[in-house]
């Protein structure tokens, strides 16, 4: 019997995905775990592997269409199988004779199929890792990203040497988008809307619906940390890592979200209750080809300057190339959205629905400011708060932006574990 390959829960709480890109058609012939298409979902792409090997019979869903977890999304023939044949009939003035029947190789026992997800297998396949060998710690036994990973640091630190890690399959590349040109009857070119831009739509209108939104706008004295980061960006380069200003902006908000928790919250409006999170997941907004994501820093607040630099580093790279893993973009608690040299004076960001806040970075100029009753040139930044009217009031959102200001304006009080 062909197999019925159901589009798999991706993550949690996604109900269907969007197909971006078929990398197989039907006729072919697939590997086990070998891409066969992208899926688009409101927390990430993610490529979906080949369950087992055999012959596409079958392909359920054009590009751009939306499919629900558990519908049929490929039909497989498997290698190996058995051809489906008619039984001889013997004529009926013949007796009936006892004829052996031969056990075809296809029944035998197949090997137990582990349990994982597709952005699993993925990081099981990047790290060389064979998925079988691995006990998993999740329902069911499911195999997760950190069995995953401590399986392949387990490996590393073993003192034989390690297998040859399998080079991954290039990535099939879409080919590149050429408008048409205009013609004397036709001036307008239809796009569809898909993948991230509508995701990224989706995501805007509701938040822009739901969320009573009203921003606050303040500039800030860089002048110190300008210096300072200036001094400590040789250092940091040395280990290999690019020191921006974004670490110390986001030290700076995960310090005056320990004293105002109420902006690392969320509203569940249907409990009607106030969700305010012990843990400090920073979003960084980050533009990419096809539109806007935003890779998330967890535990911001256990990691210190060098480590959260790193982090952001990786995490825009992931994200230029398009390889953002779902738990990259999952569970962030309040977000930064830079325009950094693009200048401006200052816009309005809209928040990250669910979070109930979020903060705009636009470049540092150098302005004539007014110190000690002196025209002086100093570094300054404007920073545009918008906040969820509906939790946090004018004058709450105004108090943490001072805080924040404090710290980027004295950048030594960032070093300081205890804030």
């Amino acid at each position: 019997m062909p197999f019925e390959f159901k589009l798999p829960d991706i993550g949690e709480g996604v109900h269907e995905g969007e197909i971006v890109k078929w990398l197989i058609k039907e006729g072919d012939f697939v590997k086990e775990d070998q891409p066969m298409v992208e899926v688009m979902t409101d927390k990430a792409t993610v490529e979906i592997p080949a369950p087992r090997a055999g012959k596409i019979l079958k392909l359920n869903g054009k590009e751009g269409e939306v499919v629900k977890v558990g519908s049929v999304l490929v039909v497989i023939e498997e290698a190996g199988a058995a051809p489906k044949t008619e039984p001889k009939r013997e004529p009926v003035s013949k007796p009936a004779q006892p004829t052996p029947v031969a056990t075809p190789a296809a029944t035998a026992t197949a090997p137990a199929r582990v349990l994982a997800t597709p952005a699993t297998r993925k990081l099981a396949r990047e790290l060389g890792v064979e998925l079988t060998q691995v006990q998993g710690t999740g329902p069911a036994g499911r195999i997760t990203d950190q069995d995953v990973r401590q399986f392949a640091e387990a490996r590393t630190a073993a003192p034989t040497a390690p297998a040859p890690r399998p080079t991954p399959a290039p990535k099939p590349t879409a080919p590149a988008y050429t408008p048409s040109p205009l013609s004397t009857d036709r001036r307008e070119e239809r796009v569809p809307l898909r993948g991230i831009r509508k995701r990224m739509s989706e995501r805007m209108h509701q938040s822009k619906r739901t969320a009573a939104h009203f921003t606050y706008v303040d500039e800030v004295d860089v002048t110190e940390l300008v210096a300072f980061r200036e001094q400590m960006r040789s250092l940091v380069e040395q280990k290999g890592v690019k020191l921006t200003y974004l670490p110390f902006i986001v030290k700076a908000c995960v310090s005056a979200l320990k004293e105002m928790p109420i902006l690392n919250a969320s509203l569940d409006e249907s409990k009607g209750e106030i969700v305010l999170k012990k843990y400090y997941n920073i979003g960084i907004a980050a533009a990419v080809e096809d539109g806007l994501v935003v890779p998330v820093v967890h535990d911001a607040d256990r990691k210190n300057l060098l480590e959260i630099a790193s982090e952001i580093q990786r995490l825009a790279d992931t994200a230029r190339q398009g390889k953002l893993a779902p738990t990259d973009i999952q569970g962030s608690t309040f977000t930064i959205t830079s325009l950094g040299a693009l200048g401006g004076l200052f816009a309005t960001p809209i928040i990250n629905y669910p979070e109930v806040a979020i903060l705009g970075v636009h470049e540092i100029k150098k302005r004539p400011v007014v110190r000690d009753n002196q025209i002086v040139i100093r570094d300054i930044m404007l920073l545009s708060l918008s906040f969820d009217h509906r939790i946090v009031d004018g004058y709450t959102g105004a108090t943490f932006c001072q805080k924040v200001k404090r710290y980027l304006e004295d950048p030594k009080l960032l070093l300081l574990e205890l804030v």
